[in-house]
């Protein structure tokens, strides 16, 4: 066969290079321009890592390779739409659309439209969203005949998190019970009975999931060599972004891809891998030579976002990983002369008190509030703060979506202590009857009856002419008329001796512990004790509950730890739900109904101050950040601490926080926390900060201003308070 090389001109060539060269820094050029093969970029936070992909396409493009023939792997859809967009404007080209763009899920979607039929799909296949995908999983469970109510069987939401799990690492479902869901051990056969049911119903109705769509690509390019080698004639450049966040399926699909050509360039930071615990594969990047040996190793170090100084500082703190691609990042900025501010606050009130003053001078001083945010670890570490922005109404949105008091694990433990403060909280208490295993709807509503019967109506409770659930209590003389608080009838209204019968046996000893739980929350050594009632809710079942209906449930855990001890400085429990109500009823306008992962948004003129976590701050970035709870046992988390990757997860974590700020760097922790128990804790600094050097921070010491009062009396008699 005579091979024949076609000559394409050249003609202005010279001319877009030195454009090229004017609009990109050196480091940039030298990936763009690139020879084909193998390339790892290696891309430290604010360098210009989408900037250089773009010209990189742009410069393909330019260079005659026809745009059919590049495939351009993102996080998002999104971004490859404004990388291509950026592309059309730098070429002029009217066939940039025809690029191979988007998520890894969307061009799989693509090629099996065209070939799913050749591994028994046929192209019109549906696509299973989230709660479809549970509908499917609930009826697998039925039809598996597991007896879900003997043993806490895991929820649907649960199984499907497992099951997706194991799809996109690799790895088999005992496995992943194993290292995840260990309180599921004992159920891995009919988990691994369910998954193998869900996957034969998908089959049979010709549905896909999200994970499918991977999963069949790659059966697809292993199992019908014809297809794999089209397209791995087709794609004759590869690009992936972010590949520190592929998982182990998506390195192995662009591993296929890559066999004809092998001119697959993978973009990413090893130093910003913060996704293993939702399947991502840090190791991919780090094993990129490895698969490559001869791949063209670069490096992007100039940062345009940051000040010199807090570089300094996330360039000590990431030194400290053993395993990682080592780069110093380069300040482009001049320097600002403020060094990060590392702020000891006494408590966590003052600690709230001075983020909350700090950043109504920065607004004053001309910083806008949607120039400012607050960065966390976990989302419990901002109830105070958020308690003190709504109290001096600064508009804020919380990134997730969902205010803190406004989850769903929240709600489930603040209605225990609503129906204590309110025995007539309707809605409190069928949110809590229903987490009983075995109580439903009707159930609910009908043993709501009884207990607002028994509980309100004038005369005996319980008396001689009830025959319904609490047909027979301790005390058939006493009235809730003559208590002096309603919670002591509450808990004369739950205790059921013969009413037990009209339960079903299995729904009888959950009953119990229901009824022994509000007997404890009304004692006279807890009644007064929001913290204690907390407490003794997690430690009576709702554990359990979480992990049967949640997949992460250690993270739910924390928070409501973290609540308990929030709650710790409230010494009665309306007072707590009080203060509660105001976060909850105060809005700032924002649109009602928020749900899922949406960000809660004011319109287009309006402004609000960001509350996120670390994890969803990545990739996004402020002129001032303060990451608050910067402490030993709060940053890290505890539960990231059991293993050495997991410190350097978390440390990775860190500089993600340290390197979302532009020119204000503020880190908080408060020196004393208070228990649930109500005991004063000694906080010590997050160890990301003691194996700093002390001269890459600015200490500042906070005093309280004192309290001024216009009234010469008043002020005098303030005095002798004070002094009595």
């Amino acid at each position: 066969m005579k091979k024949y090389v076609v000559k394409r001109g050249k003609s202005g060539l010279p001319a877009k290079l030195t454009r090229y060269r004017e609009e990109l820094n050196e480091e940039q050029f030298k990936v763009v321009t690139s020879k084909p093969g193998p390339a790892l970029v290696i891309a430290g936070a604010g360098t210009g890592k989408t900037r250089t992909i773009t010209y990189r396409v742009a410069y393909l493009l330019e260079q005659g390779v026809s745009p059919d023939r590049i495939f351009l792997a993102t996080f998002t859809n999104r971004a490859a739409r404004e990388m291509l967009g950026r592309v059309e404007s730098l070429t002029g080209s009217q066939n940039v659309h025809r690029v191979w763009g988007g998520t890894f899920h969307r061009i799989a979607n693509l090629i099996l439209r065209k070939h799913g039929s050749s591994i028994g799909f046929d192209a019109n296949y549906s696509i299973l969203d989230s709660e479809d995908s549970r509908d499917f999983i609930n009826v697998c469970i039925d039809e598996s005949a597991i007896d879900t109510k003997s043993k806490r069987f895991p929820k649907a939401n649960v199984v499907q998190n497992i099951i997706s799990y194991a799809n996109n690492t690799a790895h088999p479902i005992d496995k992943v019970i194993v290292g995840k869901y260990p309180y599921f051990e004992m159920l891995t056969k009919q988990i691994e009975r369910v998954a193998f049911n869900y996957a034969e119903r998908k089959r049979e109705r010709n549905v896909m999931d999200y994970d499918d769509l991977l999963l069949h690509w790659k059966f697809l390019l292993e199992e019908k060599p014809k297809i794999a080698e089209l397209y791995a004639e087709q794609f004759q450049h590869i690009l992936v972004d972010e590949y520190q966040d592929t998982n182990r399926l998506q390195a192995e699909i662009i591993d296929l891809l890559a066999v004809r050509h092998r001119n697959v360039m993978v973009v990413g930071d090893d130093a910003q891998s913060i996704f293993a615990w939702r399947g991502a594969e840090f190791t991919n990047i780090y094993e990129f030579g490895e698969r490559y040996p001869d791949a063209k190793g670069y490096k992007l170090e100039k940062n345009y976002r940051s000040t010199p100084e807090i570089l300094g500082l996330a360039n000590t703190s990431i030194a400290g990983n053993k395993k990682q691609f080592a780069k110093v990042l380069e300040a482009a900025k001049p320097s600002s002369g403020i060094l990060p501010a590392l702020v000891p606050c006494s408590d966590v009130d003052q600690q709230s008190a001075f983020i909350a003053s700090r950043i109504l001078e920065l607004r004053d001083e001309g910083t806008s509030l949607e120039e400012m945010a607050v960065v966390y670890r976990s989302h419990y570490h901002s109830v105070e703060l958020q308690l003190e922005l709504t109290k001096r109404n600064i508009p804020y949105r919380v990134q997730s979506g969902i205010r803190f008091f406004e989850q769903a694990h929240l709600k489930d433990v603040i209605s225990y202590l609503k129906i204590i403060v309110n025995p007539r909280d309707e809605l409190a208490w069928k949110r809590i009857l229903k987490m009983i295993p075995g109580i439903g709807n009707v159930t609910a509503g009908k043993v709501f009856e009884k207990v607002a019967a028994a509980t309100f109506r004038d005369g005996e409770i319980g008396g001689p002419g009830d025959s319904g659930l609490f047909a027979e209590l301790d005390d058939p003389e006493s009235t809730a008329s003559e208590k002096d608080e309603p919670r002591v009838a509450v808990s004369q209204a739950l205790r059921v001796t013969e009413s037990l019968r009209a339960f079903k046996p299995r729904v009888a000893k959950p009953w119990e512990r229901f009824v022994s739980l509000i007997e404890s929350l009304v004692s006279d050594e807890n009644r007064d004790n929001p913290a204690k009632q907390i407490e003794l809710v997690l430690t009576s079942g709702y554990e359990e509950h979480l992990q049967a209906n949640y997949e992460n449930a250690e993270a739910r855990m924390e928070d409501l730890q973290g609540l308990a001890m929030y709650a710790a400085k409230y010494e009665k429990t309306e007072d707590f739900l009080s203060e509660l109500a105001l976060i909850s009823t105060e809005r700032f306008q924002e649109p009602q109904g928020v749900s899922g992962e949406d960000v809660v948004m004011g319109g287009e003129e309006d402004e609000y101050l960001t509350l996120t976590s670390v994890h969803q701050a990545k990739g996004l970035e402020w002129k001032a950040v303060f990451l608050i709870w910067a402490a030993e046992g709060k940053f890290p988390s505890p539960r990231s601490l059991r293993e050495l990757e997991s410190e350097e997860e978390e440390r990775r974590l860190w500089y993600v926080a340290l390197t979302r700020a532009k020119d204000e760097l503020y880190l908080t922790y408060p020196l004393i926390m208070i228990d649930y128990q109500r005991q004063a804790v000694l906080q010590k600094p997050s160890r990301f900060i003691t194996e700093c050097p002390p001269a890459l921070f600015e200490v500042w010491d906070l005093e309280e201003e004192a309290a001024q009062w216009d009234d010469p009396v008043e002020l005098e008699e303030k005095k002798t308070e004070f002094l009595n």
